[in-house]
């Protein structure tokens, strides 16, 4: 039998939302392994004084197999 483990993550990137998820399973690939996939939860963004979007944020989850499964 598999089991899959799921946690939530924030990404985040000054390009755009894509890059905010991929930043997140990035930095997530450096201590999990067996990465399975991912589900984006939320899209937000930190605004300036401009009315620009300055920051992306992506809440994401990451799904991998656990190991001895």
């Amino acid at each position: 039998m598999t089991v899959v483990k799921v946690v939530e993550l924030v990404g985040q990137s000054k390009e755009g939302w894509e890059e905010a998820v991929a930043e997140a399973v990035r930095e997530a690939a450096k201590t999990i392994r067996h990465i399975s996939g991912v589900e984006v939860l939320n899209w937000t963004g930190d605004v300036d004084e401009n009315g620009e979007i300055v920051e992306y944020k992506a809440d994401v989850q990451i799904a991998f197999r656990v190991e001895g499964t």
